[in-house]
């Protein structure tokens, strides 16, 4: 039988995104209260600001070109706090967001501008040129190009969004209403196994993962709470252009009235001196940020005791580097689980059971069921692998002009097929243990890359590390390759590899052995959220055997 979660079922606003965010009536903190703070100017947006400067870009908006209800805006940058008004401004005249990589080339964006019909595209001034050739290839004008961000076009032919929303002038418009099932965001996934998708996720999607991530462990979080009295505050680093920061820091964010200090990106010893100046009390992560915490010297050098949790999510997390992490910093870390379908959170682990269920993605968000499923389609039950399904409010509509994409996730009777493998165990906690495409069979046993990812990483002598599977001719059958980062200092030798290697040998069972080796190199390829991009080292793989036809892999 599918698992109903253990949460009480709870009641999902049946609103739009602006209504539930800005016409709250159970809000409880005030107009004034700081929601945005970005990082390295101190510019800031109460709620109210975060409001009326959405409104007067949805104003602008009406008043810059003919807009149509159900228009695309791409958004095209790294974190602003500007980010916000923009989507929830669109959001007010019926718009659509698509959220794109800012690391894209122009060729990648312009795939993503054509497939969502993007009308317009925001971006920030160091990223122009690369949105000034996807726009003309993807036939937007340029005049719908806007800039976002501290700094202006100097050829002043690019408007800053202040300036399309100046061109208002008077308040005539009024808030077009979007209905809960309406497309709210095409939201792209990371594309770890070919072609990013457009994913369709509606209003009400992401209304009910706010809801549901509220009403469990997030109680925990309060706007003026801590012991200065001024509530928690999050560190925003992880991309917005991402549904994990899209929907769990910056929608979360105004329902929860939490402040939020914006990075535009990730660097290890900023984010140290930031969490020092504004003794930042919570974050959420990707393994990425837990690894170098663990495991770089220069997080000593900050004071980082204002942290009371972290969450991680956007891929597995191992127990070995939970423990390495604690050690060090004597902070809780706990898992959650999602997927950009999923709008996304679907799994956390309570904060109170982090130590206990340690490995585990945690217990069920409410309002959702599942089910874990063997290759041929039947249930499995507790305590077997399989590949779990899930069905809730958050699930999505499908992928934009991919129906047959669609009809291979979405089951006639609504479960979202997630493509991860994993069990829950007798006390309802889920664990996911890899994807369905990236494990490895040996010779018809199942040898899942992050599990060996976890226990390589313990190793002292590794910085970081990815495992892949490569075809063995003459065994007919897939093993397991390492690419691994040394730690600092190590040497990248032939002697330190067949030392890691006996040293993993004493770990695992026989058909989990490195038996393809070790490579070194000085990176992992990883998306924006942290995922390791398995295809990119298997096309590395690739492109040296075309050069190379007789050299051994």
């Amino acid at each position: 039988m599918p698992t109903e979660s253990s949460y009480p079922k709870i009641t999902i606003p049946e609103v739009d995104i602006w209504t539930y965010l800005f016409e709250n009536r159970d809000r409880k903190y005030p107009d004034d209260k700081v929601l945005f703070v970005d990082s390295v100017t101190d510019r800031s947006y109460t709620f109210a600001q975060v409001k009326q400067t959405a409104i007067a870009f949805a104003h602008g908006l009406k008043a810059a070109w003919e807009w149509k209800r159900k228009d695309v805006i791409a958004i095209f940058s790294p974190n602003s706090i500007d980010f916000g008004p923009i989507i929830w401004g669109t959001h007010w005249v019926g718009g659509v967001i698509t959220t794109a990589n800012p690391a894209y080339t122009a060729e990648e964006l312009t795939h993503q501008l054509k497939d969502a019909g993007a009308k317009a595209i925001v971006t920030q001034k160091a990223f122009l040129e690369t949105a000034l050739k996807a726009a003309k290839a993807a036939g937007i004008d340029e005049d719908r190009v806007i800039l976002i961000g501290d700094e202006r076009d100097t050829n002043g032919k690019v408007k800053h969004f202040t300036s399309v929303r100046n061109m208002a002038g008077t308040n005539r418009y009024r808030r077009t209403k979007n209905k809960p099932s309406d497309l709210a965001f095409l939201v792209y996934s990371s594309g770890t196994t070919g072609l990013p998708k457009g994913v369709m996720l509606s209003h009400s999607n992401i209304v009910a993962n706010v809801a549901q991530l509220l009403s469990g462990e997030d109680q925990n979080l309060s706007w003026n709470g801590n012991e200065d009295g001024r509530g928690d505050r999050i560190l925003g680093f992880l991309p917005f252009f991402h549904i994990y920061g899209l929907t769990c820091m910056l929608h979360h964010c105004v329902v929860a009235g939490w402040t939020m200090i914006v990075m535009a990106k990730f660097e290890l010893e900023q984010m140290c001196k930031l969490i020092q100046k504004h003794r930042i009390t919570f974050m959420y992560v990707a393994p990425p940020v837990i690894l170098g915490m663990a495991k770089q010297p220069v997080v000593s050098n900050y004071d980082l005791t204002s942290l009371r949790m972290i969450n991680s999510g956007a891929a597995p997390l191992t127990k070995e580097l939970v423990d390495d992490f604690y050690n060090r910093l004597k902070v809780p870390v706990k898992q959650g689980y999602g997927l950009s379908e999923t709008s996304p959170t679907t799994h956390t682990q309570p904060w109170e059971q982090w130590r206990s269920t340690i490995g585990s993605v945690g217990r069920m968000l409410p309002n959702l069921t599942a089910k874990y499923m063997s290759e041929e389609g039947k249930e499995v039950p507790i305590g077997q692998v399989g590949e779990l399904w899930l069905k809730g409010p958050n699930v999505f509509q499908g992928y934009l002009n991919n129906p047959e994409g669609t009809r291979n996730s979405l089951t006639d009777d609504g479960y979202f097929k997630t493509g991860d493998v994993g069990y829950q165990d007798k006390d309802g906690n889920f664990y996911i243990t890899d994807r369905v495409k990236e494990l490895i069979k040996y010779k018809g046993f199942q040898v899942p890359p992050a599990e060996l990812e976890g226990i390589l990483i313990s190793n002292p002598k590794v910085s970081d590390v990815a495992v892949i599977g490569i075809k063995d001719e003459t065994q007919h059958t897939e093993i397991p390759l390492a690419f691994i980062v040394p730690a600092k200092g190590v040497p990248g030798s032939r002697e330190v590899g067949k030392e890691i290697t006996d040293w993993m040998d004493g770990k695992v069972a026989h058909h989990k052995k490195l038996r393809g080796g070790i490579r070194f190199v000085d990176e992992i390829p990883k998306s924006a959220s942290g995922k390791i991009l398995r295809r990119v080292l298997k096309q590395q793989l690739a492109d040296e055997a075309k050069r190379n036809p007789k050299a051994k892999l």
